[in-house]
C-alpha cells in the first residue's frame, strides 16, 4: 500500500531528485514499504530506484548517495504500525497478574520484533510467520532481544502455553546462520525451567555464540493476582545463593572459551542472597543493563564519580527519608551511610507492596497509595523517591494517584530523583538536579 510523503527536508537528496510533499511512495529498490524498518534498510544503499505516484501518474526516480546518508523524507505516520500483540499465555506474564480496574495502557501485551530492534524489547518469536521471519533475515536486523525461557521444546510450550514455542532453537539457529546477533533472557520459574533444564538452556545458547551474545537470568515476578495461573514458588535467599553459585563456574568457563562470561544473573538475585555485587569489569560492557543486570554496580560506580566531581563534605542539619522497594533498601542504606555528607542523616524506608503483593519488591512498582500509607510517621525534611515510580509523563503512579495527590498526603516535601548514582548523590547532598539526570 503506498505511503504519503508529508515533508521533504530543504537541501536534502530527496529535494534534489524532485520529491515533493503529497507524493505517494510506492516502492524502493522494487520492494513495497511495510514499515520504517523497510524504509531505513532500503534507503541505506548508495544506489536504488524509487517509484512514486504524483497526481495519479507513476514516476520512477534514480537515487545516488553515500551509504547510510539520509534521504530527507518524512512519511505519513500510518507507516508506524501498532505493536504486534503477544499470542502467548505465559505462566509468568506480569500483565496477566495485574489487578483489574487499572488504566487500559497497562494491559497492553506486545511481542513485536521491530520494537526489539528499535527499543530492546524482549520477544518470544511465537507470532512471527515464515514470511515475516524471512524479512528479518533479509533486513539483517541486529541485535534482537529474545525471551528464551528454556530451549527444551516441551517445557517451553508448557510455560508459554503456545505450541509454536517449541521452535525456539530452530529459529535461533537460523538467526545465527544468517549473521544476526541476539541477546537472550531466561525468566526463571522454580520447578519449571531451573535445575537441569536451565543448565541445558545455557549450554544450548552458548553453542550459538557469538551470534548469541549474552544470557540474562531473571527471577519471575509474582503478584497476589494470579487467578487461573499455576502456583510458582518465589525465590528466597537460599535459592538465589544457589543460583549464583551454580553460574560462577560457567562464567569462568565461558570467559576462557568465548572471551565473555556470557551468562549474567539479575541484580535481584544478589539482593535476595546478600552476596556481594560483582565488580564493574565482571559485567563487561553491560549488555543486559536494561534488564536489571548490573544496574546496582553501575549505580554505585556512578555515585563514586559524582561524589568526586561534585564534592560536598558537610551540609546544614538535614533529615532525609528514601522510600524504595524492599529488595534494594539494604543496598541504598549502605550507600547512604557511606556517602551522606556530615550533617545529613538518611533513613531508607522499604515500602511493602500491598497493591501487587509482598513478593513484588522493586521500587518501580510502588504505588502512590502504598507510599502514602507507609510514610505517615516519617519525620524528615524531605522524602525522596526515584523517577521510575511514576509514568514517563511524570504525573501519575501505577494506581492512578497523581504526584500532586501524593505530595499533599505526605508529611514532608517530596523530591523525585533520577534513577542513577549521580541523582542519588545530588539528592543526599542537597544539590540541584542535573538537566540530564
Amino acid at each position: 500500500m503506498p505511503t504519503a510523503i508529508t515533508h521533504v527536508q530543504p537541501g536534502s537528496i530527496a529535494e534534489r531528485i524532485g520529491l515533493k510533499a503529497g507524493d505517494l511512495l510506492e516502492t524502493i529498490a522494487g520492494e513495497p514499504i511495510i514499515d520504517q524498518i523497510d524504509y531505513q534498510a532500503l534507503t541505506a544503499q548508495s544506489r536504488f530506484t524509487m517509484t512514486i505516484t504524483r497526481s495519479g501518474e507513476p514516476l520512477t526516480l534514480q537515487v545516488r548517495k553515500r551509504d547510510w546518508e539520509p534521504l530527507g523524507l518524512t512519511l505519513d505516520q500510518t507507516i508506524v504500525s501498532n505493536p504486534r500483540p503477544c499470542r502467548n499465555h505465559c505462566i509468568f506474564c506480569f500483565i496477566d497478574q495485574m489487578p483489574p480496574g487499572m488504566r487500559r495502557t497497562l494491559y497492553v501485551k506486545d511481542d513485536d520484533w521491530r520494537l526489539s530492534l528499535m527499543m530492546g524489547n524482549y520477544i518470544t518469536m511465537t507470532n512471527i510467520d515464515d514470511a515475516e521471519f524471512d524479512r528479518i533475515i533479509r533486513r539483517k536486523v541486529s541485535p534482537l532481544y529474545i525471551s528464551v525461557q528454556c530451549t527444551d521444546p516441551d517445557m517451553r510450550v508448557k510455560m508459554l502455553r503456545n505450541p509454536k514455542a517449541a521452535q525456539i532453537m530452530e529459529r535461533l539457529t537460523l538467526l545465527k546462520d544468517s549473521g544476526i546477533r541476539f541477546h537472550c533472557q531466561v525468566v526463571l520459574c522454580p520447578g519449571w525451567n531451573d535445575g537441569e533444564i536451565l543448565m541445558r538452556t545455557i549450554d544450548d545458547l552458548a553453542g550459538l555464540a557469538p551470534a548469541a551474545q549474552s544470557v540474562a537470568l531473571v527471577p519471575i515476578g509474582l503478584t497476589k493476582h494470579r487467578d487461573g495461573l499455576p502456583y510458582i514458588k518465589p525465590y528466597d535467599a537460599q535459592m538465589a545463593t544457589e543460583l549464583i553459585e551454580s553460574v560462577k563456574p560457567l562464567q569462568e568457563k565461558f570467559l576462557r572459551d568465548l572471551d565473555t562470561r556470557f551468562v549474567f544473573p539479575a541484580d535481584e538475585f544478589y539482593c535476595l542472597s546478600g552476596l556481594p555485587i560483582p565488580e564493574d569489569h565482571e559485567y563487561e560492557d553491560y549488555p543486559q543493563i536494561e534488564n536489571g543486570v548490573g544496574m546496582l554496580r553501575m549505580f554505585e560506580t556512578d555515585l563514586q564519580y559524582a561524589a568526586e566531581d561534585y564534592p560536598v563534605t558537610e551540609t546544614p542539619p538535614r533529615r532525609l527519608c528514601i522510600a524504595t522497594g524492599t529488595s534494594i533498601a539494604p543496598f541504598l542504606q549502605r550507600l547512604a551511610d557511606q556517602y551522606a555528607p556530615k550533617g545529613t542523616t538518611v533513613e531508607v524506608r522499604p515500602i511493602v507492596n500491598h497493591f501487587f503483593g509482598e513478593t513484588v519488591t522493586v521500587a518501580g512498582l510502588i504505588t502512590g497509595g502504598d507510599l502514602v500509607a507507609q510514610c505517615q510517621d516519617v519525620q524528615a525534611d524531605e522524602i525522596l523517591i526515584v523517577r521510575s515510580m511514576i509514568r514517563a509523563e511524570g504525573d501519575m503512579f501505577l494506581d492512578d494517584m497523581t504526584v500532586e495527590e501524593v505530595r499533599k498526603a505526605l508529611p514532608a516535601p517530596l523530591r523525585i530523583t533520577a534513577s542513577s548514582g549521580e541523582g542519588f548523590w545530588r539528592a543526599i547532598s542537597g544539590l540541584e538536579e542535573c538537566t540530564h539526570g
